[in-house]
């Protein structure tokens, strides 16, 4: 018994793949201070691409490692939860600051606000993040009942959504980008892209998860004694992107686009 202990603790103690994940994440920051900072966009191109790698590397081989060796201690879903609050923090902090802006700035507030704003677009990537939130519940219903082909299949449709949702949205950036209405063009500017570009970031880390996802459905490694987890958890992140969607684009559109 004693043997079993301690082989046991040494499988969880040791493992390489966070180092990859850390330092994907040490590199995303530095990313944007080569880009803003010291004004080094090739830099910064390589930071962000080294960043994604090691990120992407590392949680595929820390979840491949888990699901080959490891299991489920059953604290997954709490952990999920605790990380939500801390994204909510985030995204609070960020709302602070935008709304104390737009209170600051209110009688010059309405010059920043650009012509070509089209307040139709933000309602069409509601419709879409909506409509990805069905299919994942639906994946997540069909995971439960053993179907995982079928449950892979919404989750690709899921991601389909999300990949839309990403592609529309930088599209209009960079059409606002190319108008004048910049990061740095007036207060407005700032908190806009702050806001929708820290939301788009988690809408590419809730489509990476689902990968991750749509690979251990298809490859049985989520079944009925692993995986559940994995799964609960990824559905429920979608879940929260999805409804601070509602608060970003309310906010960050109509909010911000009032004179």
């Amino acid at each position: 018994m004693a043997q079993h202990e301690v082989h046991h603790l040494g499988e969880h103690e040791y493992s390489y793949w966070p180092l990859p994940v850390g330092l994907g994440v040490l590199l995303a920051p530095l990313t944007f201070i080569a880009l803003m900072v010291w004004q080094k966009p090739m830099l910064a191109l390589v930071f962000g691409g080294v960043s994604l790698v090691l990120f992407i590397v590392g949680i595929a081989g820390w979840v491949q490692e888990f699901f080959s060796k490891g299991h489920e201690e059953g604290l997954g879903l709490p952990a999920m939860m605790f990380f939500i609050v801390s994204e909510v923090v985030i995204f609070g902090t960020m709302f602070a600051g935008f709304y104390m802006a737009r209170a600051t700035h209110a009688d010059v507030w309405s010059q920043w606000v650009p012509k070509d704003m089209n307040l139709t677009i933000p309602l069409f990537l509601t419709f879409i993040l909506w409509a990805s939130s069905a299919t994942i519940a639906i994946a997540e219903k069909l995971f439960e009942k053993g179907k995982n082909a079928l449950s892979a299949l919404f989750v690709l449709l899921t991601m389909v959504l999300g990949l839309t949702f990403t592609v529309i949205h930088v599209m209009e950036w960079l059409h606002l980008w190319h108008g004048g209405f910049t990061l740095s063009s007036n207060m407005y500017g700032t908190g806009f892209y702050m806001l929708t570009g820290i939301h788009t970031s988690h809408i590419i880390v809730g489509l990476l998860t689902m990968l991750v996802g749509l690979y251990l459905l298809l490859t049985g490694k989520a079944g009925e004694h692993k995986g559940h987890t994995y799964i609960k958890a990824m559905t429920m992140y979608w879940h929260f992107v999805d409804i601070m969607w509602l608060l970003v684009a309310s906010s960050a559109y109509l909010i911000g686009s009032l004179a």
